[in-house]
């Protein structure tokens, strides 16, 4: 039985139960007994449709958490309804500063829609969330201080999509809050909405390529502190060219500004339905200022008023244009006031993003730097822990007692941004192993016929992580995972792959288009990729062989991206005991680059990777 121990993690985590002895002892359950299973066009003048609100509120008490000091202050902005507007200057700096305001207590009086939109409801879109981030303008006076707001969506349990401009420069673990599971406008809603979830910030990331001048690369993901309940909303995929194609509609949501004339914002959840435009039209609008590729070009050409204009506008930034039940777009930026004639909208092309993207939704490490760590056992049981340093390995720490296991994997199996681990024992049980929680869950008896095991990441699109297998004949099973730590019935989705026997692995993605691919090596030495589709009942393309004298290799581990480029990477220990790391290129012919020594000798010592 191992000791208590965290993994480097919060204090108030559970410990990891790796020993044998514990699983067989306490499991939640047998939950699968058999793995059966601007205004002139020549230089129109922008802005990025973000809104910030002005703030009238006191000093929280400097004992108070984070979270609860920004929300508190944001409660009294809604207790007193102050004043909105301020919207600032945008990206390019191109736009002007005004400032609107409305009083009383009723709330916002423009008619309540994105301008030409309708009312939507959390039933139709419930992955909708609201971000606010207290923006401290420095002085002891909080009168000064603003709220910034931003749509974003729910990509995953603990991942909110948003715009680069929403969360560039700023500290959104420190200032900032997101709301779910309301269609009620936060801010001006009498008390918290039914259903309402306010949730911290834990981390965040902004494409390393965007551009605040340009409002270029427009992309950022948020990470919650707690994954939350809601239905997700799946990107669209890396190849995909039908949703962009000119004169198809996607809805666009949002509790943008409702007119041009005001800075007001609607209480109701607003949507609207835009048609897809040629990259041309923008250009011919925007001039360089739209970047094809990067860029969707949507709607129809503004009027010069609220009549006749449908738009999204300030405040609706980082929401979604949704096509298929997919994200195909996320507001970016427009014309001032959002009406001006001919202006069309600009909405960052997410297909263009999913590999940057994806990676972000399994950054999952054990000491939460989203960095994939080495787990290695000797023969008499004792686990250690390799964390990564980005270009190596740091010295291992103690893990416990991994004896009675024969295989461990490591993914964020429930999306919560912990790494979990599955592990099998030696009679053949799988069980899920819950970081966050330190609970053990028996996900069936009877996966000693499988011959390889691995967690490649999402295989069926639907955002949550699942597991492929291969059994003692040959025969290939994907495993839905249902974000729960467990799994859905089989799919058989092949047969003959036990030409690689046990040698089958990968977690992420290898070749940059948003999907997770695996590699396997046959008893020839022969190394092939399998690239995947994104498709539930045929997840691999025909392979590709990457090379060959892979036969040196005694022992691979495939435990994602170590070096935090957003591509996986793979390890692989020879036959003289040293470590070598072989780092992503993103590329789907040649994968990996040349290898690097990250361990001199001595990796003999260990029997099992993971």
């Amino acid at each position: 039985m191992i000791p208590a121990h965290d993994i480097a993690r919060r204090a108030r985590r559970g410990a990891l139960a790796f020993s044998a002895a514990a699983l067989a002892a306490g499991t939640a359950g047998a939950l699968m007994t058999v793995p059966a299973h601007a205004d002139s066009p020549s230089a129109p003048s922008r802005s990025a449709y973000t809104l910030a609100a002005s703030h009238d509120t006191s000093t929280s008490s400097d004992s108070a958490a984070r979270l609860r000091k920004v929300v508190d202050e944001a409660r009294v902005l809604k207790s007193r309804k102050a004043t909105r507007g301020t919207f600032s200057a945008t990206p390019g700096g191109k736009s002007t500063t005004g400032t609107t305001s409305t009083t009383g207590s009723s709330g916002p009086t423009a008619t309540p829609q994105i301008i030409g939109g309708t009312d939507a409801t959390i039933s139709e879109a419930p992955w909708m969330a609201q971000l606010y981030y207290l923006d401290d303008q420095g002085t002891a006076d909080t009168s000064d201080d603003t709220i910034i707001f931003c749509g974003g969506t729910v990509v995953s349990p603990s991942k909110i999509l948003t715009a680069g401009h929403c969360a560039s420069g700023m500290d959104w673990a420190s200032n900032g809050f997101v709301v779910t599971g309301t269609d009620q406008f936060w801010l001006d809603a009498v008390g918290d909405p039914a259903g309402s979830v306010i949730s911290g910030v834990t981390r965040q990331w902004v494409n390393p390529s965007y551009n605040a001048t340009t409002t270029d690369n427009d992309v950022a993901v948020l990470t919650l502190v707690e994954p939350v309940t809601t239905k997700t909303l799946s990107m669209t995929s890396a190849n995909d060219t039908t949703s962009y194609t000119a004169g198809k509609t996607a809805t666009v949501y949002g509790w943008g500004r409702n007119s041009s004339t005001t800075q007001d914002q609607p209480l109701q959840l607003q949507k609207a339905t835009l048609p897809i435009d040629t990259d041309s039209t923008c250009t011919s609008y925007w001039g360089s200022l739209f970047k094809p590729g990067h860029m969707v070009c949507v709607g129809d050409a503004a009027t010069g008023s609220d009549a006749g204009t449908v738009s999204p506008c300030n405040g609706d930034s980082g929401g979604p244009l949704v096509e298929g039940g997919r994200i195909v777009g996320i507001v970016s930026w427009g014309v001032e006031d959002c009406v001006a004639q001919g202006a069309r909208s600009v909405f960052t092309k997410v297909s263009t993003y999913v590999p940057t993207v994806n990676p972000r939704l399994d950054d999952a490490s054990w000491n939460e730097d989203g960095l994939g760590d080495l787990i290695a056992r000797t023969p008499t049981g004792s686990g250690y822990i390799y964390y990564s340093t980005g270009s190596g390995l740091a010295s291992r720490e103690y893990l416990g007692d991994l004896s009675g296991l024969n295989l461990v994997r490591q993914t964020d199996l429930n999306r919560d941004s912990y790494e979990d681990a599955v592990v099998r024992t030696t009679d053949g049980k799988l069980y899920f192993l819950d970081a966050y929680s330190g609970d053990s869950v028996l996900v069936g008896g009877g996966w000693g016929v499988m011959r390889s095991i691995t967690l490649p990441g999402d295989l069926t699109g639907d955002g949550l992580p699942d597991l492929f297998a291969t059994d003692s004949s040959g025969a290939a099973y994907v495993y839905p995972g249902n974000g729960k730590g467990t799994f859905g019935s089989r799919v058989k989705i092949g047969t003959g792959w036990q030409t690689y026997g046990a040698v089958i692995y990968g977690k992420g993605d290898l070749t940059n288009d948003g999907h997770p691919d695996i590699v396997a090596r046959d008893g020839s030495g022969n190394l092939w990729l399998y690239k995947g589709t994104g498709k539930a009942s045929a997840p691999w393309a025909a392979r590709v062989k990457i090379g060959g004298g892979w036969g040196t290799y005694t022992a691979f581990a495939a435990v994602g991206d170590l070096t935090g480029d957003g591509k996986a990477d793979l390890i692989g220990r020879d036959s003289a005991g040293k470590l070598w790391l072989y780092k992503g290129t993103g590329s789907s012919t040649a994968p990996y680059a040349a290898r690097v020594l990250i361990g001199t000798g001595g990796w003999n010592a260990y029997n099992l990777f993971g």
